[in-house]
């Protein structure tokens, strides 16, 4: 149960490569709140199974796994998401891999890892807030959020950036291959029946194709600081 006395939750969703990851990082800084991101709990879940050499479609032994992680988030450097832990150990270029992302997003498409990790993401809503990233957190996990914000590109400039990603880590990627990825991603996530991929109905719909990260981020600053939560002055 969610009580109005809570502290106040920023949600901010959107496809991956759409900038929510380094956004919501910046964000929590600036506001001093914390940070969940949401999607990296699906990877985790999914990474988790593949090492104990567990089969996706394995449903109920996909979701023993999402009930038992042990997942922590590190602040990354500026304008950059945050790291992620698995049992201690740092695992955040595996988690952020395409077939990571992939595989998160066909877990994420099972009810009964969705429930095994609601009340894990809601454990993260302490004082003073929480900076949530996700793709349903305005939706389902925080609906009474104080600000809901959208963000979303298109796949062919999200696969740029991830394009852009790979290449500055010394991966080769196909950039063609990745525009059919996300878009196949996309599908999958907007069809599930459980926590389609839509903006919440009172989100802020912000389309960040052709603008940098810092134009991004004063949007969302805009936004927070309209609703209240962020002074002007800061």
């Amino acid at each position: 149960m969610i009580e109005s006395s809570d502290p106040p939750v920023v949600a901010i969703d959107g496809p991956g490569g759409s900038g929510k990851g380094s956004v919501s990082g910046r964000l929590a800084r600036k506001l001093g709140f914390h940070l969940l991101d949401s999607g990296a709990l699906y990877r985790l879940t999914a990474l988790a199974a593949r090492q104990a050499g567990v089969d996706l479609g394995n449903v109920a032994a996909v979701a023993d796994l999402a009930a038992g992680l042990d997942a922590r988030f590190e602040a990354g450097a500026e304008n950059e998401p945050a790291r992620v832990l698995l049992a201690g150990r740092d695992v955040d270029d595996a988690v952020r891999s395409e077939s990571c992302g992939n595989d998160a997003s066909v877990v994420a498409a099972y009810p009964e890892v969705r429930r095994a990790l609601i009340g894990c993401q809601r454990a993260f809503r302490r004082p003073p807030g929480l900076v949530a990233d996700g793709r349903d957190m305005g939706t389902l996990v925080f609906p009474d959020a104080r600000v809901k914000i959208f963000l979303t590109a298109t796949p062919e400039e999200r696969a740029r950036r991830r394009h852009k990603q790979l290449i500055a880590k010394g991966i080769n990627g196909n950039l063609a291959a990745l525009v059919r990825e996300i878009e196949t991603r996309d599908e999958r996530d907007r069809n599930r029946a459980v926590a389609p991929l839509k903006p919440a109905d009172d989100a802020v719909v912000v389309d960040t194709s052709g603008h940098d990260i810092d134009s991004v981020f004063k949007r969302v600053v805009d936004i927070v600081t309209s609703s209240g939560l962020l002074d002007p002055r800061r």
